[in-house]
């Protein structure tokens, strides 16, 4: 994760002005909602080029949703698990979360003049990010509790949601929102329609996600299944509040994902899709039988970052989601390998 900001941190300031919060926030989202909604009107899925990747798509949700058909599925057991970065919007050249970190330490700054000698702040304030790097994880892990803990739960959410609504992507100048796949806003979208219930199950932040998972993608705020910290409640002025601390209770990354999914959701997915190795052990949790007398259908799907000219190209050598052991099981596995340069006619909600 600090490797790839790197080059970015250097030249950015804080990124969050004093725009009208929530303008370009809901304007992107009710555009691609819009977009996502035409996605089941005539067409499965506009924004994929006929191939082998919709194919299968489409024939797998025919085949569970097909009643008295030999695969159907009740809706109730349709369940679909979405890693957030890199999957449904972008991660590069650094995860969204680390970089609305920074801001707000940044944004801070001015409230706590000791960081302007003290590391990491030192090095954040500074855009030196080799400094930062230099702190190790001792470092990052107090940029992000400065960011994250310590405040209570409306304090955050309107943290996170003023940040979405002023930011801009380092790179391309979008804001965050609009940086989300337009094939992936269809495919959710389409799920639905066919009697599926949609969860981000990421690495993310489950708090940072829950602020905009419903306008952005469809996804409710007890559909999100992320990393945790604690919590606790207390009365402040006779009003409950929720007060977020420090100590992380899960990473749902990697082993932790199906842990998440036993927690938060309770059935096994049928459908998993995600983009590196951080998703395998969910993408095994929903393929693989339980046991030989398992036949419940079962899709698993990878996001592949092949298009360098439209989005970034990368895979197994990369500091942001690393696609290796993944890659080399899905083969073996029979799950789908999307190429987002073959497979995609689109790539993000914006004319192209």
């Amino acid at each position: 994760m600090i490797h790839t900001a790197t080059a970015v941190l250097g030249r950015r300031g804080s990124s969050i002005g004093s725009r009208k919060l929530g303008a370009l926030f809901a304007g992107a989202a009710l555009f691609g909602a819009a977009l996502a909604s035409s996605a089941t009107a005539d067409e499965p899925l506009p924004s994929w080029n006929d191939g082998d990747a919709k194919a299968r798509i489409v024939a797998f949700v025919d085949a569970v949703t097909t009643e008295r058909g030999p695969q159907f599925v009740p809706p109730t057991e349709r369940i679909a698990t979405f890693d957030n970065d890199g999957c449904l919007w972008a991660e590069q050249p650094a995860y969204f979360q680390l970089l609305f970190a920074l801001d707000r330490v940044r944004a801070l700054a001015a409230d706590h003049p000791d960081w302007k000698t003290t590391e990491p702040y030192k090095s954040v304030i500074a855009g030196d990010m080799p400094g930062l790097m230099a702190t190790g994880k001792e470092g990052l892990v107090k940029i992000m509790l400065v960011a994250h803990a310590d405040m209570t739960a409306k304090e955050f959410a309107a943290s996170v949601r003023e940040w979405l609504a002023t930011a801009r992507h380092p790179t391309t100048g979008k804001p965050y929102t609009q940086m989300v796949y337009q094939p992936m806003l269809e495919l959710l979208a389409y799920l639905r329609a066919n009697g599926f219930k949609t969860f981000i199950v990421s690495g993310g932040g489950i708090d940072f996600m829950r602020v905009f998972a419903e306008e952005v993608y469809g996804i409710p705020p007890e559909q999100v299944v992320g990393s945790t910290i604690d919590a606790k409640f207390e009365l402040r002025d006779g009003v409950p509040t929720i007060v977020k601390e420090g100590k992380i209770v899960l990473v749902d990354d990697k082993v932790g994902k199906p842990v998440g999914i036993y927690r938060h959701i309770g059935r096994r997915p049928i459908f998993a899709a995600g983009n590196s190795d951080g998703d395998l052990q969910m993408l095994q949790y929903a393929t693989i039988p339980r046991d030989a007398h398992d036949a419940t259908p079962a899709f698993g799907m990878i996001v592949h970052h092949t298009d360098g000219q439209r989005e970034w190209a990368y895979d197994r050598e990369s500091h942001i989601g690393q696609l290796d052991k993944a890659l080399d099981e899905a083969p073996r596995r029979g799950w789908l390998v999307v190429d987002m340069a073959q497979d995609w006619k689109q790539i993000f909600p914006t004319a192209e």
